[in-house]
């Protein structure tokens, strides 16, 4: 291949081997420089400038893919093969064409900036690519417009010129022509590196230790409603997790794919207790979220078998216990923690999570560590943390801004005061996986630039010992977790690097020259702020709280409800919100739709009017307890006019069982006729109004008077004056010889009253119907 004006450029490279970074560094830009120089200084000279214009537009034209590089970390004596795709972008057909590989003369690549740089370069420019390697090419049929092809290309180690350790530049480039311009040029090309590094390397440098996080997060599936004090079979929203669970699923991959990798877990407690509540059995909501219409959910067998292969992973290594629900640390920071009991949640929930994994996964997991979403930190949200009881917090380098100063990557233990240590991850490793990486290109290159950092981090200064941590995003993709995975394997294997448990990152030598200045509020960044949980949803959980205060205190087993909506609180102040408004905002109504259902399940029966004639009486009031155990509370009767109807004991203790009624009788007595106003409530034994509302009914009294004694003497008259007439009938019948009287009687039906003020016996389930109308008081 001939390129005008090149060889004049490539003498001006400096292949010789540099003795150290910075020499390198000083020789790559008196190159470039000198390079660019001459080379514009010829184009001028032969009227060539609108060739080269036209080349450099003309290499994106065909768009290259590489998908795969074999092998990753090459040694001596290896051939490494690369893969992939090529489309005809352009308008007219791709004629003799070749892939072949271009590599650079002046050794790798001397700092991570320069890595990254080149890796977001696009056309081909000479001064950056240099040459094609000779002799080792892929030939490509023609390519039309539109076109699309494969290639494999296999090339010696021994022939890409890699001399010192480090990360070399490997350019794939496709070289062709077109009908109208047969000429030979680049006309598509894609970067990625190569490592290099021998095992005399191994000896003359320090490893870099590295500790990987490995998360187990998802979202809230149980349904507010769906863990009740009756212990029934809790209800999911969705049966999504059965998926997740089962083959092919994200949470089955997550953990088949590091089985042998040495990782340190990170696990929201509530996944567990999720997963195991589905082992036991469990129903899933019916459309809309329908609780009244639930099927059976599917994912029992597989969630038996994930948890059992879990512990099988987790054995051995480290685990790290995420408060229940994965808290929001920086939502609570800056909008929760001034709203009371909010800050009390966070404290419950570190507790409860240390138990559950305990409880579930055995060993004992790490709960003094922190995780705020992106590592992002400001002093209100390290405050939080601490409020947690976290003496360890994982950020990120992108919140700890280095000096200029400070050409090395420093170890990520950083003490910030307080007792408090910053593990600060590597942004660059910690991001390299945040694209969706459904492209096989995507994902090979981020593997390849991931190993590729981890030795430049080496190599920046290979005489000194650092400790880094990768901290990805909390609930990567099966796409993106099998590239971590693939990265984790090629890096803890490579000589220059070590693998390490999260506590010895932790736990490692702070560097002196590394920033440990928390940054200021200001500094954090706006896109997280937006998504956080704002003020109105602590305030709006701070009054389910004191609703269930409230509610509980009439409860014989409080556990079998305080459990489950405390567990239903910290799902709502859950990481897994952000991206989600308005699925928080339903999660926080339903929680407080169903709180205020249990509440009113205790009630009084309806009354209607009562009619009261005679002097005194007794007024029964029926409780009914919808709820599946025993209640406690005191009933209240209360005339609103004592002089006219008094009520006698109007304060009785109440004990209704589950899923029954009661009713008590009250003595009245009645002083004067008319209508009185009575209220029947219901109150805690310690004296606190119940929520439920009273019910008020009205009494009509009819006292007995001097005129009701008339009429009633006046019938007893009657009644006599009818018995002489009769005697007498029957005298004329017998002086005429009628027949002799047989003086037959009857027998009376009497009643037991009852005993006022004695309660009814418990009933089963009833309706709540209203007392019926003109019902008359026991007398």
């Amino acid at each position: 291949m001939t390129r005008t004006g090149e060889r004049v450029g490539e003498a001006a490279q400096s292949p010789g081997k540099p003795p150290s970074p910075a020499r390198r560094r000083v020789a790559r830009v008196v190159a470039l420089v000198a390079g660019a120089t001459l080379l514009t200084g010829l184009l001028q000279a032969t009227g060539a400038a609108p060739a080269r214009a036209a080349s450099a537009t003309g290499s994106r034209t065909v768009a290259v893919s590489v998908d795969g590089i074999s092998p990753r970390i090459p040694a001596k004596g290896d051939s490494v093969t690369l893969t992939g795709r090529l489309a005809n972008n352009g308008k007219t057909a791709v004629t003799g064409a070749h892939v072949g590989v271009l590599t650079r003369g002046d050794g790798p690549l001397d700092t991570r900036s320069a890595l990254k740089s080149a890796a977001s370069r696009t056309g081909y420019s000479y001064p950056q690519d240099g040459d094609e390697v000779k002799g080792y090419t892929a030939a490509v049929p023609d390519l039309p417009a539109g076109g699309t092809g494969t290639f494999s290309l296999t090339v010696p180690v021994s022939a890409l010129g890699l001399s010192d350790a480090g990360v070399y530049q490997l350019g794939v480039a496709l070289e062709g022509g077109t009908p109208s311009d047969s000429s030979t040029r680049v006309l598509g090309i894609k970067r990625t590196f190569l490592p290099w590094y021998s095992d005399q390397d191994a000896n003359s440098t320090k490893h870099t230790k590295i500790g990987y996080l490995w998360p187990l997060t998802d979202r809230s599936h149980i349904a507010p409603r769906g863990d009740t004090d009756s212990q029934r079979n809790p209800i999911f929203m969705d049966d999504e997790l059965a998926t997740e669970l089962a083959a092919g699923g994200r949470l089955r991959t997550m953990i088949d794919l590091v089985r042998n990798l040495p990782v340190t877990w990170v696990i929201d407690p509530d996944l567990l207790a999720t997963v195991e509540f589905m082992t036991k059995g469990y129903r899933v909501a019916g459309p809309g979220g329908d609780v009244t219409k639930t099927t059976p959910g599917t994912g029992a067998t597989a969630a038996r078998e994930w948890l059992n292969d879990l512990k099988t992973a987790v054995a051995g290594d480290q685990v790290i216990a995420l408060p229940f629900g994965d808290t929001d640390l920086a939502s609570i920071a800056h909008h929760g923690q001034s709203v009371p009991g909010t800050l009390s949640h966070l404290k419950t929930g570190a507790e409860l999570g240390v138990s559950t994994v305990q409880t579930i996964l055995g060993g004992a997991p790490v709960g003094d560590t922190a995780w705020p979403v992106d590592g992002a930190l400001d002093p209100s949200i390290v405050s939080v943390a601490r409020s947690g009881g976290a003496k360890r917090i994982i950020a990120r380098s992108d919140t700890f801004h280095e000096s200029d100063s400070l050409d090395y990557t420093p170890s990520a233990a950083r003490p910030i005061g307080g007792g408090t240590t910053a593990v600060v991850s590597d942004a660059t490793l910690s991001t390299a996986f945040s694209g969706p990486l459904t492209d096989p290109q995507d994902a090979d290159l981020a593997v390849q630039n991931f190993i590729a950092q981890t030795l430049m981090i080496t190599m920046e200064s290979p005489e000194k010992q650092r400790t880094v941590l990768f901290a990805p995003q909390r609930t990567p993709t099966v796409a993106q977790a099998t590239a971590m995975a693939e990265a984790i394997h090629a890096t803890y294997t490579a000589l220059w690097v070590t693998p390490v448990a999260f506590g010895e990152v932790a736990s490692a030598h702070p560097d002196p020259r590394a920033n440990d200045k928390v940054p200021s509020a200001k500094s954090y960044p706006a896109s997280l702020r937006r998504q956080e949980l704002p003020t109105g949803a602590f305030q709006q959980i701070q009054r389910i709280q004191a609703d269930l205060n409230a509610f509980v205190v009439i409860l014989t087993r409080q556990d079998r409800v305080t459990v489950p909506f405390g567990n239903a609180m910290m799902r709502a102040m859950s990481t897994s919100w952000r991206g989600d408004p308005g699925g928080a905002q339903g999660y926080r109504d339903a929680t407080g739709r169903y709180l205020t259902d249990l509440i009113n399940a205790v009630h009084i029966i309806d009354k209607t009017t009562l009619t009261l004639s005679g002097r005194s009486g007794t007024i029964p009031i029926t409780v009914k307890n919808e709820l599946s155990q025993p209640v406690n509370l005191v009933l209240k009767l209360r005339s609103g006019a004592n002089i006219r109807l008094e009520i006698k004991g109007g304060d009785q203790p109440i004990t209704v069982e589950g899923g029954h009624t009661r009713t008590l009788k009250f003595q009245t007595k009645a002083s004067a006729n008319g209508t009185v106003q009575v209220v029947a409530a219901l109150y805690t034994v310690d004296n606190v109004v119940y929520r439920s509302n009273p019910v008020t009914f009205e009494v009509h009294v009819n006292k007995v008077t001097d005129l009701v004694m008339l009429v009633i003497g006046a019938g007893l008259l009657l009644l006599v004056l009818a018995g002489v007439r009769i005697y007498r009938q029957r005298k004329r019948q017998a002086a005429d010889g009628g027949g002799e009287d047989d003086g037959e009687g009857g027998e009376s039906d009497g009643t037991d009253p009852g005993h006022p003020g004695d309660p009814a016996a418990d009933t089963g389930q009833e309706s709540r119907e209203p007392s019926p109308a003109g019902e008359k008081v026991d007398g």
